[in-house]
């Protein structure tokens, strides 16, 4: 006659018991000792002996976990194997696919780990299952960023792309990051970061020991020269009064790189919000353009009042049109592939006018404009930047304000261009 199976329930096991050993029936026990430890046991027969097999504590395996544990062990002796062996023979299989990983890793170069890890990987786990692990910038929902984590890494840590990963030591980084240390600032920062925070990945999966060679506090910076403290956003622009010599040149050139320049620069945007610019944003009814959240840096749909300068910027751009039924085309397509301009195809264009500048820049022109010259109010000048500020002020704008951002983007307009209607004095061209 079968044994009784389930015999114990969970309360049971997860209460108190007294010292001594409880059965759940067909070899499954519950061992507990004196000072309350629990654990788990498959007792059944091997060569003639009564032989016991430990399944774990229950701190780790429950009581159903248990039961599958020994139906398992119960299903190998009536197949003729025996659960011990078959439990050695899958921890020797473990061992070699550890060596195994470790010998692959240690063919790992600082470029393939890199990759690995940006990209994602899959790993099996302790039980058998493959998961997924997810690249370290994935869930970022900015594409561009996740791009340029890895174009900077290949471009900047070329010095220790093909070196292993224990091989990468504080010469290496410094070979990385001295050349453009004090003069791409801001590039440096952020391929100092990203090659440490690598390394650091490795370091935590056993792939190489600490400490992190790429670490800044307490040692790069004790190497590498001093600069100045470096400042977010604050990229060479164009004085505001000097508008009236610059426009001129731009405005004579017809290019598409041309165009989307003008069309940034009369509408205050960042380039690639204007670069990835679609005819389906565009409503010529409204007068407005409506920029997506996914291309936006504080991540929220921005509506941008058209100026009648930027109508006409783009009415030159639409004679340029593959088709003129596509909402999904872009505004300024490259000729070439008709793919998304090349940010340098922009500064390209505005060095071809004048050195020193960044197209960036011309949203501190902007800014400063409005400041210095117009009685436009500063929280709308802030929400015609699309910046994200709070308290009182990020209240306000909770409202999109749009008529109070037409008119500034036409005074905008009118100053830069010199647009008949214009409301504001050009303060700075009458200085001079």
């Amino acid at each position: 006659m079968a044994r009784n199976l389930e015999q114990l329930t969970a309360r049971q096991v997860t209460g108190k018991l007294a010292a001594g050993r409880y059965s759940d029936g067909s070899g499954l026990y519950l061992n507990v000792t004196g000072s309350g430890s629990k654990s788990w046991a498959f007792f059944y027969k091997r060569d003639g002996k009564r032989t016991e097999m430990g399944l774990g504590s229950t701190e780790k395996v429950s009581l159903k976990l248990a039961r599958q544990m020994a139906a398992e062990a119960r299903e190998m002796i009536g197949s003729g194997r025996d659960p011990l062996d078959e439990r050695k023979a899958a921890l020797r299989r473990e061992e070699d696919a550890r060596k195994a990983a470790e010998a692959e890793a240690a063919r790992d170069t600082f470029g393939t780990f890199a990759l690995r890890l940006l990209d994602g990987y899959s790993e099996t786990d302790e039980r058998g299952r493959v998961r997924r692990v997810p690249g370290i910038v994935d869930g970022n929902r900015n594409a561009k960023h996740r791009a340029q984590w890895k174009s900077t890494l290949i471009e900047y840590a070329a010095p220790i792309w093909h070196l292993k990963l224990d091989e990468v030591d504080t010469d290496g980084v410094l070979k990385c990051l001295a050349p453009i240390w004090t003069t791409k600032a801001e590039t440096a920062a952020r391929v100092r970061g990203r090659i440490e925070k690598v390394l650091a990945a490795s370091i935590a999966k056993g792939l190489r020991k600490g400490p992190n060679p790429a670490l800044l506090r307490g040692h790069l910076d004790a190497l590498l020269p001093k600069r100045q403290k470096l400042q977010r956003g604050h990229h060479p622009a164009l004085p505001w009064q000097q508008m009236d010599e610059f426009w001129p040149k731009l405005s004579a050139l017809t290019s598409i790189s041309a165009l989307c320049l003008q069309f940034t620069i009369l509408t205050a945007a960042r380039s690639g919000e204007s670069r990835g610019a679609l005819w389906k944003e565009i409503n010529l009814v409204a007068n407005t353009w409506t920029v997506p959240p996914e291309r936006m840096k504080p991540g929220k749909e921005h509506v941008v009042p058209l100026s009648s300068a930027a109508r006409e910027v783009l009415a030159e751009a639409a004679k340029l049109r593959q088709t003129e039924d596509d909402p999904d085309e872009l505004v300024f397509p490259s000729v070439r592939d008709h793919k998304p301009l090349s940010d340098m195809a922009l500064l390209m264009c505005l060095r071809g006018i004048q050195e020193g500048l960044t197209v960036h820049g011309f949203r501190s022109t902007f800014r400063d404009w409005a400041g210095d010259a117009t009685p436009h109010a500063r929280e709308v000048v802030e929400q015609a930047l699309a910046h994200t500020v709070g308290g009182v002020e990020g209240a306000y704008r909770r409202g999109t304000a749009i008529e109070k951002r037409r008119s500034l983007m036409t005074d905008w307009a009118g100053y830069v261009t010199v647009e008949p209607g214009a409301n504001v004095v050009p303060l700075g061209r009458a200085a001079s």
